[in-house]
């Protein structure tokens, strides 16, 4: 039995046939039914019905919920070997909301880079809502973002908290004000991240206690909303982390909690077995945002 094999009657399980599996794994159909039958002869049962579709028999069943933690405890024990020969190699993938991608990010990095110089990071940028969505498609190992309670297969681990900040020109007539209320607000437009970005779903619950809304425009890209807010009168709405310019103000408005969670999001499965490269940068993020 080795890592080739298991991770072809993952994939076998996957697409649902052994020529679809093949396709994705480039490689011929009689290769894969020749590593599922050496598989089989080895276990001493048969892993699936004869048929067209990869129909699991009932012993294959009983193995299939096995093999992810067997492929997973596999890779720990190489990740292990090659750490110990300090030779580490490959890549991360991170998903990061966009103000930690501007503000912690670049020194985590530096940090990382001194301890393992040989392994990349790919990052991805993107509310909480579409890595969450990444996590659960295995294209991340873990994000740093918000709590997804819509998806509770994932595990979050609070490290730091953002406040949600109301942003003006200076020229803007609410700049000069000592005191505003949340009723001033519907006098502009609001400029706000995304209706699935975690701090637009709580700015609308705490304007849900009035008989309505205030006319918003939504931005994907928080960062841009200033510029937005320098060409339009209107009230830009982010986190209190994002850097702005000396032409911007931030308005004395406060939400009941204006304070959103922060910190790393990822699979409940196999958390036992990350590799020591996943572990330090997850580290990293702790100890550089808590101070």
């Amino acid at each position: 039995m080795d890592l080739k094999e298991l991770t072809t009657f993952r994939t076998i399980i996957e697409e649902g046939t052994f020529s679809k599996a093949a396709a994705k794994l480039n490689y011929a159909q009689s290769t894969v039914t020749s590593q599922v039958q050496r598989l089989e002869k080895e276990l001493g049962f048969q892993l699936f019905k004869r048929g067209w579709d990869a129909e699991l028999t009932a012993s294959g069943k009983v193995y299939a919920d096995e093999v992810n933690g067997l492929i997973q405890h596999w890779n720990y024990v190489l990740d292990q070997a090659n750490s110990l020969k300090k030779e580490e190699i490959g890549t991360l993938h991170i998903g990061v909301i966009e103000t930690v991608a501007a503000s912690v990010l670049p020194a985590v990095l530096l940090q990382f880079r001194e301890h393992k110089p040989n392994m990349t990071c790919h990052f991805t940028v993107g509310n909480t809502d579409t890595l969450s969505h990444a996590l659960l498609d295995n294209t991340l190992d873990f994000a740093i973002c918000g709590e997804s309670h819509s998806v509770p297969a994932l595990h979050f681990e609070p490290v730091y908290h953002e406040q949600i900040a109301f942003i003006v020109s200076r020229d803007h007539p609410f700049a000069a004000k000592s005191e505003l209320h949340l009723e001033d607000l519907y006098e502009y437009p609001l400029i706000v991240g995304g209706k699935n970005c975690l701090y637009h779903i709580r700015l609308e619950k705490e304007l849900s206690r009035f008989p309505s809304m205030p006319f918003f425009y939504t931005v994907s890209q928080i960062s841009s909303i200033t510029l937005f807010v320098k060409t339009i009168p209107s009230v830009g709405v982010v986190l209190s982390s994002l850097p702005l310019s000396d032409d911007l103000v931030t308005l004395p408005l406060q939400l009941t909690d204006p304070n959103i969670p922060i910190g790393l999001l990822q699979s409940n499965q196999h958390q036992q077995y990350m590799s020591s490269a996943r572990k330090l940068f997850m580290q990293l993020v702790k100890e550089l945002c808590r101070r």
